[in-house]
């Protein structure tokens, strides 16, 4: 999760420390690229590669496939972004603002989050997203930073499933059980045939809700290397992997006068698995959501402990597996379980933000230096009181395991059964149920993200100003956007 100082617990969007003042080409936009393609945007996007994405290209780009990204609103006017949003720009769920426009003036989460699904491409100083014909239904939390409270995420997933989304991005969470009016509405979407995708988190005790509600892909994140990034969660819930660890993102100029930013975290790995899954409704019209599922968790790379794990889940995606190879059917969801169903029951809140200690970063300061700087995450008074309640709470459970569980067997092939692990928002015995909600939020609880303010960088090529610039003339409370078709338009 975003980390910073003095910020109130609650929703969060799910990245780790910013590095920021991408020193990329020189010049305007417009001028031929420099000598070394390493300093463009598509020189250090270099999970494109890893996941052989421009080999998926050849198969399908994502076409007629729609995104929601529930998040901070998104910049269209940003040039990766030109004509890839979908919907009207006013269009939004009742009492919600135009997505159309990102709130979040620290970090322009939302606009990274779809430059990385669907960013146009085109040259090498624009970002090529893992799936740039498909669109993005962008939908904007309430708060004013872009944040909001599961309420408000739960109508969203409702609003976005009735809008025509094939697929839901939700890089944000709360460190708590899933609510039932979560599970409730994730239940929703999936009898629409939507796929939802889901952050575990930022390094804490457990994978939050979204992410842990039953039927949602909970996504870690992996470094370059392949191992597993410091900001993922370990969890029974965690379902798939993917690339999060220093990727380049598109951001609002108010952010950053390039236009261009690097992160880390499960925001950014899962961004990533939803253009992923794009590509795969996109190469599969008829395929409903359990068999997306089914042959995303079939073909990916088994890494880590032999078998489904609580770090990779099922594995690390493996893209053109999951495009080309044989897969057979099911009739239900591989991750609804027996007893996956909401009870109803209640439980104490799973506490408030945990601050952990400094961190090492390096920003490029205005004349392209490295600098090595330590974040301190200031701790105040009030977190340390919520840190010593939640702690006591937490020793009360009983720890989920570690190892693999009983029955699993390697993932992979078209024919390997599930391991009997139970679903991944069901854990194992002793171990706090996802279904299991604390008491309501007030609906007037908007919880600020948590990310530090990103450090000015030097110049980059300024982004063009793009022609029929969306504007505002919808208003909050609208119809689902016009033109959008079920969840099987293609």
């Amino acid at each position: 999760m975003r980390t910073g100082k003095g910020r109130r617990s609650g929703l969060k969007f799910a990245v780790a420390v910013s590095m920021v003042g991408v020193v990329v080409g020189s010049g305007v936009v417009g001028v031929p690229a420099p000598a070394s393609a390493a300093d463009t945007v598509r020189g250090l996007q270099w999970y494109l590669d890893a996941l052989q994405i421009p080999q998926a290209h050849e198969i399908t780009k994502g076409r007629g496939v729609t995104v929601a990204v529930i998040d901070s609103g998104v910049d269209a006017t940003h040039p990766a972004l030109a004509g890839q949003l979908a919907g009207r720009p006013g269009a939004a769920p009742a009492g919600s603002p135009q997505g159309q426009i990102d709130r979040d003036k620290e970090a322009g989460h939302g606009t990274s989050m779809a430059g990385l699904i669907v960013g146009r491409g085109g040259d090498r100083n624009r970002q090529l997203g893992i799936a740039p014909e498909a669109k993005v239904l962008p939908i904007a939390l309430s708060g004013s930073e872009g944040n909001g409270n599961d309420a408000e995420v739960a109508r969203d997933i409702r609003w976005a499933t009735d809008a025509g989304a094939d697929v839901i991005s939700l890089s944000i969470g709360f460190e708590q059980p899933a609510s039932i009016r979560i599970v409730e509405a994730v239940q929703y979407a999936l009898s629409k045939n939507v796929v939802l995708v889901a952050a575990t988190g930022a390094g804490g005790r457990t994978v939050d809700s979204p992410a842990n509600a039953p039927g949602v892909i909970a996504v870690n994140a992996t470094t370059r290397s392949g191992g597993l990034a410091s900001a993922s969660v370990v969890g029974p819930e965690v379902v798939l992997a993917a690339s999060g660890d220093d990727i380049i993102a598109p951001v609002p100029t108010v952010v950053e006068g390039n236009g261009y930013a690097v992160a880390s975290g499960t925001s950014q790995a899962t961004a990533i698995m939803a253009g992923v899954v794009a590509l795969v409704r996109s190469r599969y019209p008829d395929l409903d959501a359990a068999n997306v599922i089914n042959r995303l968790i079939r073909t990916a790379r088994d890494v880590g402990v032999p078998g489904r794990d609580p770090e990779f889940g099922f594995g690390a995606v493996d893209v053109l597996a999951a495009l080309q190879r044989p897969v057979s059917a099911v009739d239900v969801n591989p991750l609804l379980a027996a007893g996956a169903q909401p009870d109803g029951a209640t439980a104490s809140p799973a506490g408030g933000q945990t601050e952990g200690p400094a961190v090492a970063i390096k920003v490029k300061n205005k004349t392209g230096i490295m600098v090595a700087g330590v974040l301190c995450l200031t701790v105040v008074i009030g977190a340390v009181v919520l840190a010593v309640v939640v702690a006591r709470r937490r020793r009360r459970r009983t720890a989920p395991p570690v190892g693999p569980g009983p029955g699993r067997t390697l993932v992979g092939g078209p024919e390997f059964p599930l391991p009997g692990y139970g679903h991944p928002g069901v854990p194992p015995p002793g171990y706090g149920p996802p279904g299991v909600s604390p008491p309501p939020r007030s609906d007037a609880q908007h919880p600020h993200p948590h990310q530090p303010r990103p450090q000015p960088g030097p110049p980059f090529p300024p982004p063009a100003a793009l022609p029929g610039q969306p504007g505002g003339s919808g208003q909050p409370g609208t119809a689902p956007p016009q033109g959008l078709g079920g969840p099987h338009q293609r």
